[in-house]
């Protein structure tokens, strides 16, 4: 849920064999695949590539990140349904401008790209499908037939990219995906951006003044994040450490019950609620420690902020969430929804300053060494210039065209 732009020129070495490349994502409003998605655009044009961004909805605070980076961007606005006469119009508008622009690889960032994006691709005939999938499990996209429908639309890709290996692990036990059409591939951090920047003239004053911060880098659209977990291991935190600030960045439906939940613990001096930021840098460059309370998660860029900000994380033991931070080397890991063991785990990096800075130094090394941006757009080019693996059969390019059940999409 984070945006930010880099403060540094990145570093534009010409790509070998430039490629035309469409990046296709749902909006450019402030989220966490969103701007993943908008920031490899950028590397990826630095690097010499030929890049356009495609959006179903061309409106957010990333656009203004591409129009500086001087990335075409193009709207296949749809309405509330995919499956819809708008729907199949955008399909064949989105078809016709692959076709025309000749663009030699798509990828799709997210459901409802992949499910317009790829079917369009396959109509196009581009030589390179890639979807993606980042989540476990929406609450709202699921079901028998759904779950069919996303696996169909996985096996129409040339190679499904997912960000942890447990949503590698979930595509090939449920959807029998093979494990080598899937590439892990981790999200990205600017290392830069994010190393401790401090400004604290522009910030809250509660938030600069604070003698200890805690920052909860986390959307408030669902209550998967576990605020209210979270809120109960603050009042535990806050009988030892009265003063201890936590401060809230982002927002969504779900941020006025969790309004009320603190005001019901008492708790109103305790938390800042910043909504969503564009300095998330600074916010986090004037934090001590950072916490992710998630009862599930792909894999959240937010830890790998906080660990490019020499913060000490401390996350639940849920979705990739393990594969970013070992537990006692890299930060430390609580059971989901489990408020005792995140108060005790948070009460433990407040009294040891020598562990603060052991879990802050070691994870700001990790992140240095294997998520740069560099790194994945690498990585990204490698997979779009291997032979693709599994392509579709006949009975699934049927199956996509005649299915009578297909959902409302």
């Amino acid at each position: 849920m984070q945006l930010y732009v880099a403060d540094v020129p990145i570093k534009c070495t010409r790509a070998r064999s430039p490629l035309r490349i469409l990046h296709l994502v749902e909006s450019l409003e402030v989220g966490g695949t969103e701007t993943q998605a908008v920031q490899t655009a950028v590397h990826q044009a630095a690097a010499g590539h030929r890049i356009t961004v495609g959006c179903l909805r061309s409106k957010g605070p990333l656009l203004k990140v591409l129009e500086e980076a001087g990335i075409p961007v193009m709207e296949f606005r749809k309405k509330r349904k995919l499956l819809s006469l708008e729907g199949i119009r955008q399909l064949l508008r989105l078809t016709l401008f692959l076709r025309n622009h000749r663009f030699e690889v798509i990828h799709c960032h997210d459901l409802m790209s992949n499910l317009l994006g790829v079917p369009a691709a396959r109509l196009a005939g581009t030589e390179k499908i890639i979807s993606s999938r980042r989540y476990l499990e929406l609450e709202w996209w699921s079901g028998w037939l759904r779950t069919r429908v996303a696996g169909l639309i996985y096996r129409l890709s040339h190679y499904v990219v997912v960000n942890s290996t447990s949503i590698r692990d979930l595509l090939m036990q449920r959807d029998h995906i093979p494990g080598e059409k899937i590439a892990v591939l981790y999200n990205g951090v600017d290392i830069k951006r994010f190393s401790k920047v401090k400004d604290e003239g522009s910030l809250p004053a509660l938030l600069s003044q604070a003698p200890t911060a805690i920052a909860v880098v986390a959307n408030m659209y669902s209550p998967i994040k576990g605020h209210t977990t979270l809120i109960k291991a603050a009042v535990e935190v806050c009988r030892e450490f009265p003063d201890v600030l936590f401060a809230l960045i982002g927002d969504g439906k779900e941020r006025p019950s969790v309004e009320r939940q603190v005001i019901a613990s008492g708790l109103g001096e305790n938390f800042l609620f910043l909504g969503s930021r564009h300095d998330v840098p600074e916010l986090l460059g004037c934090c001590d420690i950072s916490v992710l309370p998630s009862d599930s998660e792909g894999f959240p860029n937010a830890i790998l902020e906080a660990m490019a900000a020499h913060l000490p994380v401390i996350a639940t033991r849920v979705g990739g969430v393990p594969e970013v931070l070992d537990d006692e080397v890299t930060g430390l890991l609580v059971p989901p929804a489990d408020p005792a063991a995140l108060s005790a785990a948070i009460l433990r990096v407040l009294k040891d300053q020598g562990l603060r800075e052991r879990l802050a130094e070691a994870g700001h090394s990790l992140v240095a060494e294997r998520f740069s941006f560099e790194r994945l757009t690498s990585s990204l080019e490698g997979l779009y210039g291997k032979a693709p693996q599994h392509r579709a059969s006949a009975r699934d390019l049927r199956s996509l065209k005649t299915s009578p059940r297909t959902p409302a999409l």
